[in-house]
């Protein structure tokens, strides 16, 4: 029998397309299925006629829902009475108030095309986002995403912020807005700063574990005493604070002293270790002894010292009349001897960069104190005094020698760069000090640097141009620093012939701002007046790309600022050579 024209033949391939469309149906199908359950966000579907379209497993999963309201076909309405029903623990017909507004708030925003958003805050402890699309034919798309980690995350850094992680009481920024809010608000408050006693020794003696284990039983035993309204806070350190708000009489804040340093001094045991621990305490009260939070905390520190000094275990209120001026001096006396002794100071390097290699240069040695009681004191704390008691000359021969020795074992070209002061030129055998420090380190006296400021120059004596040239003799290379600042700057020039010009941060600050063309100018300057006298020039306090490239266009060779490295223990000086260097290559890469 003949087959006429797209007769079975036609029929078989129809069959055939027909199974392979279904085939491939079938695999999308299931394709979108696999990729809708394996989303880390819920996903609901819905129609212009608020029914569910489809929806995945996490989504049933955040709301609990049973399979009748998982189906294509089940209404957004009782999805969220449903929703409602169970966050609110309610009977089945859920409350048709907050379903209603749940359900408004959403449709509304919807129908007017608007995305829609909510956070809501399950009962289960879990956090979920909410966010509505709308589709071109009136449907929308739900997505719930579980935000609960995020959010925890969050919260935990915002208590960070205003807490200490030890002892999980407030932390000296928490402390100090309280202090100044009050303050600004005009109420009578005591401040008890409080101070456990010989706490270094304590920690060395038995480790951190023991130190910190105490500090925790500390922090404790101060909580029980406090009221609510008090602020208690771990400053730093083995320091606390306390804030009383609106104490009715002083005998109240004495008698709350007392209770505090009881409360420190009983039996304490620890890890397995029975301690005896005492505390001292100072009493500042507002506004007798300060309008301000400075001035406040300010004077409670004096009384701190003087309580220490008294002996330990007992408390001082501040005395406007008292001569606090002359007992710290005592104290910073007493307290340089021993750091020298003990050696509790120590240096600290910040890199100069020489921007034509690419590399670091040198590293000015910075010095810093660690005291066992107030920790790390920045040099602007305590070299004016070691400056007028003298101490500067031994401290300065230490500096010398230590920074000597670290630098030796530096790469072969990096220098180090050490201050000097004008006591030092003065007092003492400063030439003996460079000598013996070059000498016991083997550092190559071109290595070291020497920097002056122009209040060394400023006395004009001629044992100090004598020191200068006796050190250039010896190989050592001469640093006029904060050049620019005083008036004879340029005379000084004439006077001796530096190898390099620091340039005073004042003027790079400002380049970037409202006086930023005429200190542009000025840095060119003396850029230019350097080259001609054959000196190098080093651009300090550079902090900002911006002021990276404005120098460098300027002419400085070298730079130096926070924009590479703040001042770091020797240990890392190796790791911030390098850390320098991709720094600079970075800047000129984006720059060029």
């Amino acid at each position: 029998m003949k087959m006429k024209p797209g007769g079975r033949s036609s029929t078989l391939i129809a069959r055939r397309t027909y199974r392979s469309g279904k085939k491939q149906i079938k695999q999308t199908s299931g394709l979108f299925e696999r990729a809708m359950s394996g989303m880390v966000r819920g996903l609901a579907i819905f129609d212009k006629e608020h029914r569910l379209v489809v929806c995945n497993n996490l989504y049933r999963e955040i709301f609990d829902l049973p399979d009748e309201l998982t189906k294509p076909g089940a209404t957004f309405t009782d999805i969220i009475a449903h929703h409602v029903s169970i966050e609110r623990g309610i009977d089945a017909k859920g409350d048709r108030a907050l379903e209603q507004r749940w359900i408004n708030e959403h449709l509304i925003a919807l129908s007017e095309g608007k995305p829609f958003q909510e956070t809501r805050y399950l009962k289960s402890g879990r956090i979920i986002l909410l966010s509505s699309q709308p589709l071109p034919d009136g449907g929308w798309v739900d997505i719930q995403e579980d935000i609960t980690t995020e959010r925890q995350a969050e919260k935990k850094i915002e208590w960070l912020a205003r807490h200490d992680a030890l002892t999980e009481l407030y932390n000296r920024v928490h402390f100090r807005d309280e202090l100044q809010g009050a303050l600004a608000s005009g109420r009578t408050l005591a401040v008890l700063w409080i101070d456990i006693d010989d706490f270094k020794g304590i920690n060395d003696a038995f480790g951190q574990p023991v130190g910190d284990a105490l500090l925790k039983s500390v922090a404790r035993r101060l909580s029980k005493v406090v009221r609510k309204s008090d602020v208690l806070a771990r400053l730093a350190g083995d320091e606390f604070a306390l804030i009383r708000f609106d104490p009715a009489t002083r005998e109240e804040v004495e008698r709350l002293a007392q209770r505090l340093l009881s409360a420190i001094a009983a039996e304490q045991r620890l890890l397995g270790r029975k301690l005896h621990v005492t505390g001292s305490l100072s009493i500042a009260l507002a506004p007798e002894h300060g309008a301000n939070a400075d001035e406040i905390l300010k004077n409670a520190d004096l009384a701190l010292h003087r309580a220490k000094i008294s002996g330990r275990g007992g408390y001082e209120i501040y005395d406007p009349q008292g001569d606090y001026a002359c007992g710290r001096a005592k104290r910073l006396d007493i307290d340089m001897k021993v750091a020298l002794k003990k050696k509790q100071f120590e240096l600290h390097y910040q890199p100069i960069v020489d921007v034509a290699a690419r590399a670091v240069s040198s590293f000015e040695a910075l010095i810093r104190w660690r005291h066992p009681e107030r920790g790390l004191i920045p040099p602007a704390d305590f070299i004016p005094f070691a400056e007028e008691s003298g101490w500067i000359v031994e401290i300065g021969k230490w500096a010398l020698g230590r920074a000597c020795k670290d630098a030796a074992a530096w790469p072969a070209g990096i220098k180090v760069s050490v201050n000097l002061s004008s006591v030092q030129f003065e007092k003492g055998d400063l030439y003996g000090a460079v000598a013996e420090a070059l000498a016991g380190s083997g550092l190559a006296p071109g290595r070291l640097e020497l920097e002056i400021t122009e209040s060394v120059l400023l006395r004009d004596h001629p044992k100090t141009h004598d020191l200068l040239h006796r050190f250039r003799s010896l190989g050592v290379k001469i640093l006029l620093d904060d050049f620019g600042t005083a008036y004879g700057s340029l005379s000084y020039l004439r006077s001796f012939p530096f190898d390099k010009l620091k340039i005073d941060r004042s003027f790079v600050r400002d380049c970037c701002g409202v006086h930023g063309r005429d200190c542009s100018a000025i840095v060119q300057s003396i850029a230019e007046l350097a080259k001609r006298l054959r000196m190098t020039t080093i651009a300090e306090g550079v902090e900002t790309a911006e002021q990276l490239a404005m120098v460098t266009k300027a002419g400085c060779e070298e730079v130096q600022g926070f924009y590479f490295s703040k001042p770091v223990p020797v240990g890392e000086t190796v790791a911030t050579i390098s850390r320098c260097r991709e720094t600079l290559f970075s800047a000129l890469q984006a720059s060029a």
